[in-house]
């Protein structure tokens, strides 16, 4: 059987020994880049792979392509096949916040033509809860060759989204906080304010209180309604930097919402042209 979507903590654990599941461990914090790379050394998943987000999951930043960047995916899968990970392994993701790192990996093993890759439910405290074993132990993976098969088709340029204003064919989704997108206490990034058009969608609220994600039913009653009938291929994710966002599309995917894509680029890279229209303030 192959996840595609979310994985349990107790069937991961089932797992543990299977060479062909390849664990990663994405914790990151964006206040603290090594914050990730120190909780992975305190304990994580045994056989868990640390891939940081600047790192392994980003690419080099030209000032106008946003704070993280895809890598190009020749490169992404290079490291992909140093890890072990090869194109049958079962990939699990995970991390400490709610998923939303993890996401990115299952996006982007997905742009890669992965399918077999899924976001462990709860992440570490679900993991640590159930009393599963962790360790210290780094493991040395054997590096198979991966082979990638790029699905552009994914992704959507500010190209496409500029000339989408004024045409309206896709709905935006933007996954930061509502204050953010309202142009208030933005910290992040230098000009604040959303995408003309974008409809806001905070990551957090695919969440339960047990930090796991909502049922499909629940997700699919609540994106439902944002959507209003319009098809789920024609529904654009965007956050700050194309992280959070990855969490709202995955959710859809959770709740039989299929074929969303994504704006890798997102506000970072939106606003580093300041010829492209900002709006504030609550959607209409």
């Amino acid at each position: 059987m192959a996840f595609t979507t979310l994985v349990s903590a107790e069937e991961t654990a089932a797992h543990l020994n299977d060479r062909q599941w390849v664990i990663c461990d994405c914790r990151h914090n964006l206040a603290d880049h090594s914050a990730g790379y120190r909780a992975y050394r305190a304990g994580h998943i045994p056989g868990a792979r640390f891939l940081h987000l600047d790192v392994d999951l980003s690419g080099p930043k030209t000032g106008l392509n946003g704070r993280h960047p895809l890598p190009h995916p020749a490169t992404f899968g290079l490291r992909l096949g140093a890890l072990g990970v090869a194109n049958d392994s079962q990939v699990v993701a995970y991390d400490e916040s709610g998923g939303v790192y993890a996401s990115r990996l299952w996006w982007m093993l997905r742009w890669v033509g992965h399918m077999k890759v899924a976001v462990l439910d709860g992440g570490w405290q679900a993991w640590t809860r159930a009393k599963l074993p962790f360790t210290v132990e780094q493991p040395a993976p054997e590096p198979v060759s991966f082979s990638i098969k790029p699905q552009p088709q994914l992704a959507v340029d500010s190209a496409r989204l500029l000339a989408n204003i004024g045409e309206r064919k896709a709905l935006v989704l933007d996954a930061r906080s509502n204050d953010r997108y309202r142009g208030e206490n933005e910290t992040l990034d230098p000009v604040a304010g959303h995408i003309p058009g974008a409809v806001n969608r905070f990551f957090k609220l695919n969440l339960g209180d047990d930090g796991r994600f909502k049922t499909p039913a629940a997700l699919n009653t609540e994106f439902g309604a944002l959507l209003n009938g319009q098809a789920s291929a024609d529904i654009v994710h965007q956050c700050g930097s194309g992280v959070t966002a990855c969490h709202n599309l995955l959710a859809m995917e959770v709740a039989g919402l299929a074929g969303s894509r994504l704006y890798p680029g997102s506000w970072s890279e939106w606003v580093s042209d300041r010829r492209r229209p900002v709006a504030t303030g609550a959607a209409p």
